[in-house]
């Protein structure tokens, strides 16, 4: 098993317009060991520009802990279920953290 020193961790951070959609979503994420856990918050207001027009919308958001190079199946997985054309998926890295916790995410998640 790869240590937290040895992986690069991050947050990844998804919106979509249905809150239920996407817990159900990132917890089958969490199910493949995608991620190791997922934070969903409802609702959220978000303000966005889309065909020349400003929107403002209410909708969920998940952040999930995962290996960034889990990244790519996970924006697969939500390209092809995401209710958008162009779904808000992006990640930040996680630098430090709790020795214990790190090592978690890293157990958690398939190498």
């Amino acid at each position: 098993m790869n240590s937290p020193d040895e992986v690069e961790l991050c947050e990844v951070v998804i919106t979509a317009p249905d809150p239920e959609w996407l817990r159900e979503f990132t917890r089958g994420l969490v199910v493949e060991r995608l991620a190791s856990n997922v934070h969903n918050f409802a609702p959220v207001q978000s303000t966005y520009r889309w065909d020349g027009q400003v929107h403002d919308r209410t909708e969920g958001r998940a952040a999930l802990h995962t290996r960034r190079s889990l990244i790519p199946t996970i924006v697969e997985r939500a390209a092809a279920a995401h209710p958008y054309d162009v779904p808000s998926i992006s990640a930040r890295p996680i630098h430090d953290g709790s020795p214990v916790y790190l090592a978690w995410i890293c157990e958690q998640t398939k190498p």
